[in-house]
């Protein structure tokens, strides 16, 4: 690791300024909100509990939502301290106000293991600016700053960016130390064979992702309403499904990249088909795909079929290492979601380093009950992504240097 890690630097008593990813989904019951899944919040209690332990202030700060730079009652941070608080055993001191005068008293009055949660940064339109000036408002609460949010690391944002130009020593969290082991150093270097899965709507959101990973894997495993892309490049029917219309050069593209590279790019053999996208709808399974045989006229394709999941189960089963990102169906929907839970079940059992590349497929994985059989779950969907295309994320590239 090239980044200060929270563990290299002095915080006893300190003032520590911690970006943490608290952008966590939430419903509304009557005036409650209430947290629906709190595993970001858990992620960070590492770095929480380790800076209480060593008697700092810890001073927290994350995003919620998109209020798009006003005050929105709904996505202020108050429930997320309360929750907090619950799963730490200790007030968390909320100031209702990110910057200025409120949060400035609190800091003052702050005792060593104390932790305070700053309103919601993105109430403040600078925040997304990366506002000089914000970002030195920020930095003024903290003499150590500590980057967490590795869910924000592909944003250069004020408080992920901008407030290192402000404070000498910027380290990484644990959460983003672990997000950074797995998803750079471990796949950089994958025990082989190496299995992809890639699901999802769109080739386009994934094509970087695809071109780097066609270096170093050994088998891709395609599906999603994306396959139906890759579908119509190769002149199969797709009936009704969803489709980029204007992304099949990009498929064909990437079966010749893979092809070039002898690389084994697997696409669905059969789909489960569906009259229309809702529970209940008549679905039947199709035949083997083919230019003759595709989606029939006016269905859509709604999950991968019975003899690609066999297919798939064995590719899985042969592999060391395994990167999963994006369902294979529309799995919101029970009816739709047999094979992206039989390939969740794949993983479960294959024995592999099997690493979770955040979005829908950490939903997913936990709703088959699975989380805890795998070996890595990211917490960053966009940041997972611009990480395994080779990209530099800001916030990491912002942290003083070992």
């Amino acid at each position: 690791m090239a980044k200060l890690s929270v563990r290299d630097v002095d915080v006893r008593g300190k003032r520590v300024l911690t970006r943490v990813d608290f952008n966590v989904p939430i419903k509304e019951n009557g005036d409650q909100i209430e947290v629906t899944d709190d595993t970001r919040i858990r992620e960070a209690l590492a770095t929480i509990n380790y800076l209480r332990e060593q008697k700092a202030k810890t001073i927290l700060m994350s995003h919620f939502g998109r209020p798009k730079g006003k005050r929105v009652q709904k996505y202020s941070l108050r429930p997320i301290g309360d929750h907090l608080h619950t799963l730490i055993g200790q007030p968390v001191i909320f100031s209702h106000e990110t910057i200025g005068d409120v949060p400035e008293k609190i800091i003052e009055h702050m005792e060593n293991g104390d932790v305070a949660l700053l309103q919601n940064l993105r109430f403040q339109p600078e925040e997304e600016a990366n506002d000089p000036k914000f970002a030195q408002a920020l930095a003024k609460f903290g003499e150590v700053y500590v980057n967490d949010a590795f869910g924000a690391a592909h944003r250069a944002h004020a408080s992920t960016v901008g407030v290192t130009k402000f404070i000498e020593k910027c380290a990484m969290g644990f959460l983003m130390e672990k997000e950074l082991k797995y998803l750079h150093e471990e796949l950089d270097n994958p025990a082989k064979p190496f299995v992809v899965i890639m699901g999802g709507a769109k080739v386009s959101d994934k094509i970087g992702v695809l071109k780097a990973l066609i270096k170093k894997a050994e088998t891709i495993l395609i599906g999603g309403a994306m396959a139906n892309t890759f579908f119509k490049a190769q002149g199969i029917p797709i009936g009704a499904s969803r489709v980029e219309a204007d992304k099949t050069d990009l498929a064909s593209e990437l079966l010749d990249l893979a092809k070039e590279r002898g690389v084994k790019f697997l696409l669905p053999i059969d789909v489960l088909e569906a009259q229309e996208i809702r529970a209940g709808a008549p679905t039947r399974n199709t035949s083997r795909l083919s230019r003759e045989h595709g989606i029939s006229d006016g269905w859509q394709a709604v999950d991968i079929g019975n003899a690609t999941i066999a297919l798939f189960e064995e590719e899985i089963a042969k592999a060391k290492t395994i990167l999963w990102n994006g369902p294979v169906g529309i799995f919101e929907i029970p009816d739709f979601a047999e094979g992206t839970i039989a390939i969740a079940e794949a993983l479960a059992k294959s024995g592999a380093t099997t690493v979770i590349g955040g979005g829908d497929s950490v939903t997913a994985v936990k709703q088959a009950g699975l989380a805890d059989k795998m070996t890595f779950i990211s917490t960053g969907g966009g940041a997972s992504l611009e990480l395994l295309e080779g990209k530099e994320l800001p916030g990491v590239a912002a942290l003083t240097d070992k």
